[in-house]
């Protein structure tokens, strides 16, 4: 009698738990009511977060190629605040950002297209690259550009300790003068970030909101070129890459991007220093 009773109880249970199929939910009289918008955009956000983290899903989000996101999202600037992702400001401004240089190839031909345009960049260095290319790193000084440290090795936060990321931090900062620091990957763990902060007050760190993803060599230039175009509005940081592995894509794109806000109207600044 009793095993009746707790399957009675049971099977009463299960018909008043909700069924969701195709983004519905199924009540127990049979009836639907669709999921709020606002659970929905959860969802789909979870499922960026997911992919943020590196896992193996996939889905065709206007803003996401591969495993990266092209266009930071919202909910990525609300969990780490003290983080720049853009500057925003009702000038028609746009931030170009340089990673991984200097390059004895890839790093001349930016300046030279930078040149071209009266325009001005941040180039965030790997010490062991200023180190390897001297010359290169004060011609970015001399026209005029801004620089941030990217690490002595381009070490991944994720996968060091705080102890090494710190480490490798202090010793691009003897090459490498500067309050900017972007972190390689953009992968820092909230331990090293208030580590920093702590050891450098004056030191800000610079992410991003629209990837050229230049890097991917899966990826046409025209790809980068559309991402940059479709994405960025003013106040945006750009992320491009003066090294090897993007040089087919960057070469590309650069000139094109320059070109086209240029004839927009916009103009393009260094990412502003304390010091």
């Amino acid at each position: 009698m009793n095993r009746r009773t707790d399957e009675q109880m049971n099977k009463e249970r299960r018909k008043r738990e909700c069924r969701i199929s195709n983004r519905e939910y199924r009540t127990p009289k049979g009836g639907f009511v669709f999921i709020p918008a606002l659970l929905r955009l959860f969802l789909v956000h979870l499922l960026d977060i997911l992919l943020f983290i590196g896992s193996s899903v996939r889905h065709p989000l206007p803003y996401l190629c591969a495993m990266y996101l092209i266009k930071t999202p919202w909910w990525l600037r609300r969990l780490y605040p003290g983080l720049i992702w853009r500057i925003p400001g009702g000038e028609k401004v746009l931030y170009l950002t340089f990673d991984d240089g200097p390059h004895e190839t890839a790093t001349p031909y930016v300046l030279d297209q930078l040149q071209r345009f009266g325009a001005k960049a941040t180039f965030f260095c790997i010490g062991k690259n200023v180190a390897a290319y001297p010359d290169i790193y004060q011609r970015i000084l001399a026209e005029g550009h801004a620089v941030g440290n990217h690490t002595q090795h381009h070490v991944n936060g994720w996968k060091v300790s705080d102890e090494v990321y710190l480490n490798e931090v202090q010793q691009a900062a003897t090459l490498i003068h500067s309050d900017l620091f972007r972190p390689p990957y953009g992968r820092i763990r909230r331990s090293q970030q208030k580590k920093l902060k702590s050891q450098y007050p004056q030191l800000r760190t610079i992410m991003w909101d629209v990837l050229s993803a230049d890097f991917d060599e899966q990826l046409t230039g025209e790809a980068c070129l559309g991402y940059v175009v479709y994405h960025s509005k003013p106040g945006s940081i750009i992320v491009f890459h003066d090294s090897a592995k993007a040089w087919n894509r960057m070469q590309y794109a650069l000139p094109r991007v320059l070109e086209h806000f240029s004839k927009e109207g916009y103009i393009f600044k260094t990412i502003p220093t304390v010091g």
